[in-house]
């Protein structure tokens, strides 16, 4: 039940920390330029965003709950079981984001998640 509860933590916040900061990232707009004011201004622009701030506090909660897991759960167990986030980053990118998910990336989830129910099995 705990390791449940972990990775659904981990899987949840990580990616919903992901998909904010690219939400938030998106507001900005394409970096052209690479000069050091160019990208201080886009620095500076995306500390604005509450975007950002949220995704860096689900990402930092996403972190620490990794590394709980880490302390009592072996890494060839947590690894594999946190990439449900593939699945989670896929339907949040449709579904939150609007971009278009095709099949073949579908087809890719579905087998992750298999994968990873393989792992939990075993």
């Amino acid at each position: 039940m705990r390791n449940a509860l972990f990775i659904a933590i981990v899987v949840l916040t990580g990616t919903g920390g992901e998909l904010a900061v690219t939400r938030a990232m998106k507001q900005i707009g394409e970096v052209h330029h690479f000069t050091p004011r160019a990208v201080l201004g886009v620095i500076a622009r995306a500390f604005r965003l509450g975007w950002m701030w949220i995704g860096f506090g689900l990402m930092t909660l996403s972190f620490f709950a990794l590394l709980a897991m880490l302390s009592w759960e072996d890494v060839s167990f947590v690894v594999p079981a946190t990439a449900l986030s593939y699945a989670v980053g896929a339907f949040g990118a449709k579904f939150f984001l609007g971009e278009r998910v095709n099949t073949a990336r579908w087809v890719g989830v579905a087998l992750v998640c298999i994968g990873v129910a393989l792992v939990w099995a075993g």
